[in-house]
């Protein structure tokens, strides 16, 4: 155990042995801050990134370190991260221990006070997350889950989602996706020659359409419909 106390310098293996006691002991102070420590990022990619940020800071700030321990170790953990990817793709038990299944905070409108208490997360935060789903009352929501990432899921209840043509079984138009023609005042030639136009065409349009030249173009797309929408700089 010599390899975990202060020394000169340390050999190869001793650093492999510090990076793999680093690793393994940053997922488990990862999981025991909670979720919420770590939302928008999973377990595993939460540690390495804390890990490997602050390897690489020291020997590039410190001239007592050199680059031989930190690269050794960058690249034991980088094999070590691969290994428990892989690990969590075969083994289900690894995936749940790393990646822990979602947790229930709201089920047929009501509050799950435990649910709270294990994502470890406040009244506050939960109205929050609703909040930005635009959710306003919670006994619209039919299912809300804490998922591994810090993200929450929301699901309401039909009969308070939103009317869609499918509903009626309504006919719509396919999807299209408008092509940007113009950009800050550029035009987009690749663009511009899928739909079969030219410059001339484009300069002609804004002029005699919109009364603006090419410079006081913010964006322009043009959709299937030939359709072309102007966006100026104010």
């Amino acid at each position: 155990m010599d390899f975990i106390h202060s020394q000169e310098s340390l050999t190869t293996i001793q650093w492999i042995l510090r990076a793999i006691v680093a690793y393994f002991f940053l997922i488990i102070v990862a999981k025991a801050m909670g979720q919420r420590s770590i939302a928008k990022l999973r377990l595993i990619d939460f540690a390495m990134a804390l890990i490997i940020g602050n390897i690489i800071a020291h020997p590039l700030s410190d001239p007592h370190h050199g680059l031989k321990g930190a690269i050794t170790t960058t690249v034991v953990l980088v094999v070590l991260y691969i290994g428990s990817v892989y690990s969590m793709l075969k083994w289900p038990r690894i995936r749940n221990l790393i990646t822990p299944p979602p947790i229930t905070l709201i089920k047929d409108g009501e509050i799950i006070s435990n649910g709270l208490n294990k994502a470890r997360i406040s009244i506050d935060i939960l109205l929050e997350e609703l909040r930005e789903k635009k959710v306003e009352d919670v006994k619209k929501v039919a299912l809300a889950l804490w998922e591994a990432d810090g993200k929450v899921s929301v699901f309401l209840d039909p009969k308070y989602e939103a009317i869609t043509p499918s509903t009626y079984n309504l006919d719509t138009e396919p999807f299209d996706l408008p092509k940007t023609i113009v950009k800050e005042g550029r035009i987009n030639f690749q663009e511009l020659a899928q739909i079969n136009r030219k410059e001339d065409w484009l300069i002609s349009t804004l002029k005699n359409q919109h009364q603006t030249n090419l410079t006081n173009v913010l964006l322009a797309t043009i959709d299937r419909n030939n359709i072309l929408k102007v966006f100026l700089y104010k």
